[in-house]
């Protein structure tokens, strides 16, 4: 065998491109990528220019919600539909609209809300029962209570507010985040992803990788995800008879060729690898330190609850996204599971809402305590609401449920620029469809845009011959939550 033919015959498309004319790949790429790709800062942002005008937001804390909480149980208090229960939906209301595939009876019977609701904080604002805690905290909170999608299946709805659209592919809000304006800090990730999800749940969801992937931009700005269990990333120790010391002078060696293959090729995925190195190195003194709570006074501890000494739990992660958010990371994504209540609702949701509602509460109060929430952006919702009328049938055990629900549900925000004590929009009287300033998915992810000091409309990424945007085509700031 000749050594030269063969290298000759596995050279590569891309090598072809990278060599040919001393770099037409190069100038392909050039089209398409912005020359600070090149680079290795860790989390230095790709691009110029940005943030476009001050931000009232610095980062962003999202408490995703799986499964879609049901908004007329918790935040959208509708007596009419305790006068109408067991009427089915009227047909001026009904119209045509589409519902899961598990909502097969012809009649929608309407199910009143299954918790009592009061009013709270200075303005009176309506919430039930089942979140105590977060109801406290009424003065802190903005409801938006006239949300709506287009999707009706969790997967793409999820992906649709995180991404702006329902397929696969597109960056996600912090892969957005994490190329356009980087992070405050060099030792650990500017986007993490963390899951959770309680062992009673009977109707959790699965978590996929896409929920924090960057899509067409360069993998260096996906999410990190913290695994639940055991050490957060994998590999924070160095292997046996090997040192710390000996551990950089391999890294900067493997540096050294990786820079020459960049120089030469001009591929973003080198970049990639010569930053993530350097992060995985970093984060082996920043993990521990950020993992270890007996810095946290006994106060902050028992105000987050009991879970949050167990890995893995929505408790533990929301003190990770505080000690993430003081340490410079950009955005930190906390899904939790187990909101799809089908059936059993009234079992269900008292679980669910028992796990997040302390927590969640914590989060805001500790982040006003250490002055971050100011300029942190806390989010609470998930990818659709829940139907005002029962799925199942009405019996003496109340087995039923609520189907998923795009035309008209609830979302919260705290801190990062919003007024607080606020309530944005309403639906109709049985909680259906949005009668009163409506807000797209489109329209949430330019306005948290927007909170961090970035024009949705100017902030694009070539791809394939089109600007792409987070908002794709659509979206306006909604300007009236804005403080």
């Amino acid at each position: 065998m000749n050594p030269l033919n063969e290298a000759k015959r596995q050279f590569t498309r891309r090598e072809f491109f990278g060599k040919a004319a001393m770099g037409v790949g190069g100038v392909a790429l050039a089209s398409l990528l912005e020359p600070k790709l090149f680079g290795s800062a860790i989390n230095a942002p790709a691009i110029s220019g940005l943030p476009h005008f001050a931000p009232k937001a610095k980062r962003v804390i999202y408490l995703l919600q799986n499964g879609a909480p049901s908004h007329v149980d918790l935040f959208d208090y509708k007596p009419k539909l305790k006068e109408m229960q067991g009427e089915p939906v009227p047909l001026s209301i009904l119209g045509d609209k589409r519902f899961s595939s598990m909502t097969n009876t012809k009649e929608k019977l309407l199910l009143p809300n299954i918790t009592e609701f009061k009013q709270y904080g200075r303005n009176g604002m309506w919430m039930g029962s089942y979140l105590p805690k977060l109801a406290e905290l009424a003065d802190e909170l903005c409801f938006i209570r006239s949300m709506y999608t287009t999707q009706v299946n969790h997967a793409p709805a999820i992906q649709f507010f995180l991404s702006g659209s329902e397929i696969p592919g597109r960056p996600t809000i912090g892969s957005w985040l994490s190329y356009g304006i980087g992070a405050e800090s060099e030792d650990l990730p500017a986007f993490v992803a963390m899951t959770s999800r309680d062992k009673e749940a009977s109707c959790g969801q699965m978590f996929y990788d896409f929920y924090w992937g960057s899509g067409f931009l360069p993998s260096k700005y996906q999410g990190v995800k913290f695994r639940g269990s055991g050490d957060p990333v994998l590999y924070l120790q160095n292997p046996e008879g090997t040192d710390r010391e000996l551990r950089r002078d391999m890294l900067d060696d493997l540096a050294q060729l990786n820079e020459i293959k960049l120089r030469e090729y001009g591929d973003p995925e080198i970049s990639t690898r010569i930053a993530q190195y350097e992060m995985a190195y970093q984060m082996q003194v920043s993990v521990p330190e950020l993992t270890d709570f007996s810095d946290e006074s006994p106060e902050t501890l028992e105000m987050y609850g009991p879970d949050v000494h167990r890995q893995g739990t929505y408790a533990y992660n929301c003190l990770m996204a505080r000690r993430l958010a003081e340490r410079g990371t950009r955005y930190i994504q906390l899904m939790h599971a187990g909101w799809d209540q089908h059936s059993n609702l009234t079992s269900q949701l008292q679980i669910q809402c028992r796990d997040t509602d302390a927590p969640s509460a914590a989060l805001i109060k500790d982040l006003k305590q250490r002055g971050l929430l100011d300029d942190t952006l806390v989010i609470w919702g998930g990818e659709f609401g829940r139907t005002p009328f029962l799925q199942g049938e009405f019996d003496d055990v109340p087995r039923w449920g609520r189907d998923h629900h795009p035309y008209g549900f609830t979302i919260c925000l705290a801190g990062g620029g919003v007024k607080p004590g606020f309530v944005y929009g309403a639906t109709d009287e049985i909680g259906f469809n949005v009668a009163q300033n409506p807000v797209h998915v489109h329209d949430f992810q330019a306005t948290l845009l927007h909170l961090l000091g970035i024009d949705h409309e100017k902030y694009t990424y070539k791809f394939q011959g089109r600007n792409y945007r987070l908002t794709d085509v659509h979206g306006h700031v909604v300007k009236d939550i804005i403080a």
